[in-house]
């Protein structure tokens, strides 16, 4: 079988990184400037939104096969910013963050407004809306937790421009101050690692003197959701702690449900 012909982005983005690379490179820089110079060279139609070349092999797409191979056994290429309009492809150690499905579920009743619900535009802003008005953040972190403020666009210093899905502002019983980005995502995008670096990075320049919690949440199902709390250890992100909650109508939460969620706390 003929392999299959690259797409627009793959095609773009494998001459940027073969224009650069030098065999046993850890890494690989280019600039933003590079994507409309490349797709001119070409002759390939970009879409107004350069940025979504590199958000699709950040989340959504792996790299290209032939960028792939250079990848030595137990890493991957991921593509990080290193400044304003300034990126790099990093060799780093395989770190996959994804649900765990013998994982235990626990019920809770859902309380999405119907109208939020009809509504919502994409699989991340619904998610978002479910654990917003379900509470989910203070459940799973056993705090009191007010959205602050959504799609925060900022810049940090040493890696540009980044975008945090929703940003919470939270306090708990011994009076501590937190700050808690969160990042959604629904459909077939995957919870990424860089994103999780980006957004601590983040409150560690604009919230230093607030306790960071970075969170990502997950669809498993329509009404089935994966929370995960994370952290960087070593340049290696690393799960804290993971719940799945489901939303079901208050009915379908029974007594054995009860006690046994009573046993285990």
């Amino acid at each position: 079988m003929a392999d299959k012909p690259l797409n627009r982005y793959e095609n773009i983005i494998e001459k940027i990184f073969f224009n650069r690379y030098k065999k046993h490179a850890k890494t690989v820089k280019f600039l933003r400037e590079d994507i409309e110079t490349t797709a001119s060279d070409l002759a390939i139609k970009l879409p107004k939104n350069l940025g979504d070349l590199i958000y699709s092999f950040r989340y959504r797409n792996p790299l290209p096969e032939t960028i792939r191979k250079t990848q030595p056994k137990g890493q991957e290429w991921i593509i990080e910013g290193v400044g304003r309009a300034k990126y790099q492809f990093k060799l780093v150690r395989i770190n996959r963050i994804s649900p765990n499905h013998d994982l235990v579920t626990i019920k809770i009743p859902d309380a999405t407004p119907e109208i939020i619900l009809a509504y919502a535009l994409s699989d991340e802003q619904a998610l978002l809306a479910k654990v917003r008005y379900n509470r989910l953040i203070d459940v799973f972190l056993g705090v009191a937790a007010y959205s602050l403020q959504n799609h925060l666009r900022t810049t940090v210093k040493g890696i540009g421009q980044i975008e945090i899905d929703e940003v919470y502002t939270a306090v708990d019983r011994h009076g501590r101050h937190f700050i808690i980005p969160v990042q959604a995502k629904g459909g077939n995008d995957q919870l990424s690692v860089v994103q999780t670096k980006q957004d601590i990075d983040c409150c560690a320049e604009k919230y230093p003197n607030l306790i960071c919690r970075a969170i990502s949440t997950q669809f498993i199902a329509d009404d089935l959701i994966a929370i995960f709390e994370l952290t960087v250890e070593e340049d290696y992100v690393k799960v804290v702690e993971e719940k799945h909650y489901r939303l079901v109508p208050a009915d379908a939460i029974t007594q054995k449900d009860l006690q046994t969620y009573s046993i285990r706390a």
